[in-house]
């Protein structure tokens, strides 16, 4: 990776972010969230290699070097915390739209996996603070762009990746930062209603049989039928339509009577 080289290719929305390239750290959304009171300006901070990288509800996110591309993008938005719900579902929509405009057939898992093939290619992982006014958003995103045995065997869950080998991962990275520093400004105006309708367009399992997990506990099936307003998972259940808030959930696909469902996510 390289800093110089992946900030030439960026459009012109793009060039308002300041850009960073480290070999090793912790975690990148760690390291933004130190740095948040003396940032002037977005931040995108890429790593080769993540120690302590995480995903969602504290798990681990399982970093290769070269093989993948994670990195964490502080943005400050103008509303309070109460308005930056639904944001991973946003980033979502511009990660996987931008993946689809390369020729990739990217789609989304609710609330928050970039999926390939049916199987799990990426996370996002958000955090947020207040600015007061306004407030800053830490985006943690993770993408498997080569196949990697031990990553992939640790990751516990089917995997995908963008290609064999030989991606370059500056010009895709360029065409992500593109995607976010074009799109988030329309949902910092706007909110998430404009972004349903896309989402609902990606949906990796729109009117399936699904279940909803909680730690490995079966806590609802019905057929998913997208999102609302509110960023909330609606299924059809056989008491009718509810609305599911994230919280420390999964959704998978409904197996069949008598069978478990893995813990990983």
């Amino acid at each position: 990776m390289n800093a110089d080289q992946f900030a030439g290719l960026c459009r012109t929305a793009a060039q308002t972010m300041q850009f960073e390239v480290v070999t090793s750290t912790g975690s990148t959304n760690a390291d933004l969230r130190e740095r948040l009171p003396g940032l002037a300006q977005p931040v995108l901070r890429v790593a080769e290699y993540q120690t302590a990288g995480r995903g969602r509800a504290g798990r681990s996110w399982v970093d290769a070097h070269g093989d993948n591309l994670s990195f964490s993008l502080a943005w400050r938005f103008g509303g309070e915390l109460a308005q930056v719900s639904g944001l991973s579902l946003v980033v979502g929509v511009l990660i996987a739209e931008t993946l689809r405009a390369s020729g990739w057939e990217a789609s989304l898992k609710w609330p928050n996996d970039v999926m390939l093939d049916g199987r799990k290619l990426g996370g996002i992982l958000i955090e947020t603070v207040s600015a007061r006014p306004g407030t800053w958003a830490i985006i943690g995103i993770g993408i498997n762009v080569h196949p990697n045995a031990e990553r992939d065997v640790a990751a516990g869950t089917e995997t995908a990746s963008l290609a064999p080998s030989g991606l370059n991962r500056n010009a895709l990275l360029a065409s992500l930062a593109d995607g976010l520093a074009e799109g988030l400004p329309l949902f910092d105006a706007q909110g998430l209603t404009p972004f349903v309708p896309r989402w609902q367009a990606l949906h990796a399992y729109a009117g399936e049989a699904v279940d909803l997990i909680d730690r490995g506990r079966l806590l609802q099936r019905g057929i998913a039928r997208g999102i609302d307003e509110m960023g909330c998972l609606l299924l059809d259940t056989h008491v009718g339509r509810i609305a599911v808030l994230a919280g420390d959930v999964s959704l998978r696909k409904q197996l069949a009577p008598g069978a478990s469902h893995a813990l990983a996510d």
